[in-house]
């Protein structure tokens, strides 16, 4: 009995009718043509590619700090460090199979703005380190930061999920502000991202951050205690876990800011 013969009575005995194509697809035989070659590359090319669709996509959220001297009065730095740590540790506990929370935090205080913590997943984030606040308050070069990142496709790839933009201060730029915003406001990247926005104390200016938010269902949100940024972190972290569980992560749910439990851990007045 030749070669062929056997093999063929082998197959035709272990394999049955159905799983003849997959064996052969296995194991080819010395006849096998370049065209059949070919076509079982291609098919491995797309079963690759299909594993790469079903890796997690990034869900950005872009923390913008103020950390001017004036954040230093009435617990404010302090009440904000511990709110972003607890933000990191809820995201860092999240799964990452439909989304992967990336945390970015910028900050401006002193004489420039600065990426305090580089765009990371929050799962990876290991040590953070806190803010301190000084000087005075360098929003434009915070916006200009924001929209550099934004437009940069390597580290915000365009599969990315629409970032979440968060803004807090506790009085006025002293930069010239109006050049960075506006540049962040004619970012397309911009326009498609969530922006939440915080008035810290009775100083901050308002009408900005009014203009900073896109969303009429979450308005400036009003921190008149260090109490209220631990709530309002808060509601954004449930925010932004809702739409990593979510099967339609770019949908952003609303937030009643009106109905957020208080928050008795802090009670110091600005």
């Amino acid at each position: 009995m030749g070669f062929a013969k056997y093999n063929e009575d082998i197959v035709s005995r272990c394999v049955s009718d159905n799983q003849r194509d997959e064996y052969a697809f296995r194991w080819p035989t010395a006849n096998t043509n370049k065209k059949s070659k070919t076509k079982i590359k291609k098919e491995k090319f797309m079963a690759l590619k299909q594993f790469a669709v079903q890796k997690a996509r990034p869900l950005p959220v872009i923390i913008i700090a103020d950390t001017s001297g004036s954040m230093s009065v009435g617990g404010k730095i302090d009440a904000l460090n511990t709110s972003i740590k607890d933000m990191i540790s809820t995201f860092s506990e999240e799964g990452r199979r439909q989304a992967e929370i990336q945390l970015v935090l910028i900050t401006f205080g002193g004489s420039k703005a600065e990426m305090h913590l580089p765009l990371i997943p929050a799962h990876e984030v290991t040590d953070f380190e806190s803010m301190t606040a000084s000087g005075p308050t360098p929003m434009g070069g915070a916006f200009e930061l924001v929209t550099e990142l934004l437009e940069d496709q390597e580290k915000i790839p365009s599969r990315a999920y629409r970032p979440a933009l968060i803004l807090l201060s506790d009085g006025y730029p002293t930069d010239d502000w109006k050049a960075g915003f506006n540049k962040l406001c004619n970012s397309e990247r911009a326009q498609k991202a969530s922006r939440f926005a915080m008035a810290i104390g009775s100083d901050a200016d308002e009408s900005m951050l009014n203009d900073f938010v896109n969303d009429e269902e979450a308005p400036v949100f009003k921190a008149h205690q260090a109490r209220d940024i631990h709530r309002f972190f808060k509601a954004v972290t449930m925010s932004v876990t809702a739409r990593s569980k979510s099967q339609s992560p770019n949908d952003i749910p609303a937030i009643d800011f009106d109905e957020l439990e208080e928050d008795d851990e802090l009670d110091l007045d600005f």
